[in-house]
């Protein structure tokens, strides 16, 4: 399927809120889904809600970026043992010794 395919039938259900939104870049990259719509510009025809929500999904996006990234800051260190005792317990908050 095209691209151009493909946004026939999500531009009829979308309407003129409809965005589109380019994953897998380091920046975040959204669109109002009638593009730049150069056929209607400066005759006041164009609807601003499609702007409006490529603008809040970026917003949305840069959020949950941020909020992934606090996540992984920090996580768990493993701690292997040998598997030769069964009395030994894991203390989590114990800090690793310095060597």
């Amino acid at each position: 399927m095209y691209h151009d395919q493909g946004l026939i039938p999500f531009k009829t259900l979308a309407m003129n809120s409809g965005v589109n939104y380019t994953a897998g870049l380091p920046v975040v990259r959204t669109s109002p889904d009638h593009g730049t719509a150069y056929d209607i510009a400066g005759k006041n025809e164009a609807s601003d809600e499609s702007f409006r929500q490529a603008i809040y999904l970026g917003i949305e996006i840069v959020r949950n970026r941020k909020l992934y990234d606090e996540a992984r800051d920090n996580p768990l260190k493993k701690m292997f043992f040998d598997r030769g005792r069964d009395d030994e317990k894991l203390d989590l908050m114990k800090e690793d010794e310095e060597m």
